[in-house]
């Protein structure tokens, strides 16, 4: 019978691997306003009450890495932490937000649940350790350029740290230009080291780059790998969501929408109980 990854709770309400059911991550992916994110607060906690499952909200106060100079990048530390502080009161959501250096970790220790190191900064050693001594959880996005066992020093170094409230996303590699490839292997892979594992479906169906000054994607696709990603036993999705996606200021060409995202749930739920049966039971997993 294989392991399941050890319990991680975030806040008072949200626990994920243990064995538990999956959980999920989800919201805009950048503060586009208050109004706005104060509505997709209450929108996904209206689904996650109705499907049942538990829900962290995400949305970034900054958007740091963007293709073009000119892209939008959300209102910064100060102004979006008050906003995500406000989704909280509003709807008792945790809250995810990235963080990209040590003093914005600091900061944002103080009001979120679980900071997340971006792709790209995943293994910048300062901010991964500052993450991880605020005591917040700590959710690492593997960099699309690491294979799944790179990903062992990246949790060495939040426990050294003096943590073990880490989290890895898998959330595409790239093997060419302008693409990304979820290999379903490195989800069973990247398990067997521990610390919870979560599918990030939006990103992985993103093609960097490809839309000239923006990335395109193919968000039609993300129930199917969704689904694969149930079947192979994560511990939780992540899922941009935005109520008009065409016209989000970030991400445009990944997000999905509330309908596709309550659909993507009820789907991936119901997979992730047979998943969970068959590693009870002993079966190859």
């Amino acid at each position: 019978m294989k392991s399941p990854t050890r319990r991680v709770d975030v806040g008072r309400s949200v626990a994920l691997g243990g064995g538990l059911p999956t959980a999920f991550i989800s919201g805009p992916c950048v503060i586009e306003s208050a109004e706005h994110v104060l509505r997709m607060g209450d929108l996904l906690a209206q689904i996650a009450r109705r499907q049942r499952v538990p829900l962290i909200f995400k949305a970034s106060f900054d958007k740091a890495n963007r293709t073009s100079i000119g892209s939008f990048r959300g209102p910064g530390l100060e102004e979006g932490l008050r906003i995500l502080e406000r989704v909280r009161d509003a709807t008792g959501l945790p809250l995810l937000s990235d963080v990209h250096d040590e003093g914005q970790a600091r900061a944002a220790g103080d009001v979120l649940d679980i900071l997340q190191v971006p792709a790209f900064l995943c293994r910048q050693t300062d901010l991964v350790a500052a993450a991880a001594r605020t005591g917040r959880v700590v959710n690492i996005k593997k960099g699309q350029f690491l294979s799944p066992g790179e990903v062992k020093p990246l949790l060495a170094k939040v426990e050294e740290a003096g943590s073990r409230l880490a989290l890895v996303t898998e959330r595409g590699t790239t093997f060419g230009y302008n693409d990304l490839v979820v290999d379903m292997r490195s989800l069973a892979l990247m398990r067997d080291l521990g610390a919870p594992v979560i599918l990030d479906v939006t990103h992985g169906l993103q093609r960097p780059g490809a839309a000239g000054e923006k990335s395109g994607g193919t968000p039609e696709l993300a129930l199917p790998l969704a689904r694969a990603g149930a079947g192979a036993g994560v511990d939780g999705f992540f899922l941009e969501v935005h109520d008009d996606p065409p016209r989000a200021r970030s991400d445009a060409a990944t997000q999905i929408t509330p309908e596709v995202f309550e659909r993507i749930i009820a789907a991936v739920t119901r997979i992730d109980a047979i998943a969970r049966e068959g590693e009870r039971d002993g079966a190859p997993s």
